[in-house]
């Protein structure tokens, strides 16, 4: 199981956040085929946004036959495979060490000073 995280400074809308989440958890082996997910309720109060917002993103995965939902017993991933492209991999990169270095630069750390720590870190 993946742990979900939201980050409201990206701009990204929430769904589209899970929605992402998922397909990387699956493409990355974190998601298994059949795993549940958590409910639509249970989901929305762990991560303190409206039903609405999980719904949508469940059901635009069930669209794309990423999910299934079974009435009474839950979501699952289902056994279609995701594969992320590299394209689309190193866009996510891309964002995600933007992210990161702005606010690293913002606490005044240099390139060299990140470097350094992501060299420990492996």
């Amino acid at each position: 199981m993946i742990k979900f995280r939201l980050d409201p400074k990206t701009g990204i809308p929430f769904y589209r956040q899970i929605i992402d989440q998922i397909k990387f958890g699956i493409a990355s082996g974190n998601l298994k085929t059949g795993e549940q997910l958590p409910t639509v309720r249970s989901l929305a109060v762990e991560l303190k946004v409206n039903l609405n917002t999980i719904a949508k993103a469940y059901k635009e995965l069930e669209i794309q036959n990423i999910l299934e939902t079974h009435q009474g017993t839950g979501t699952f991933i289902n056994e279609n495979k995701v594969k992320i492209s590299a394209r689309e991999k190193e866009e996510k990169l891309k964002d995600i060490c933007s992210e990161f270095s702005s606010i690293a630069y913002s606490y005044g750390f240099s390139v060299d000073d990140i470097i350094d720590q992501l060299k420990k870190q492996q």
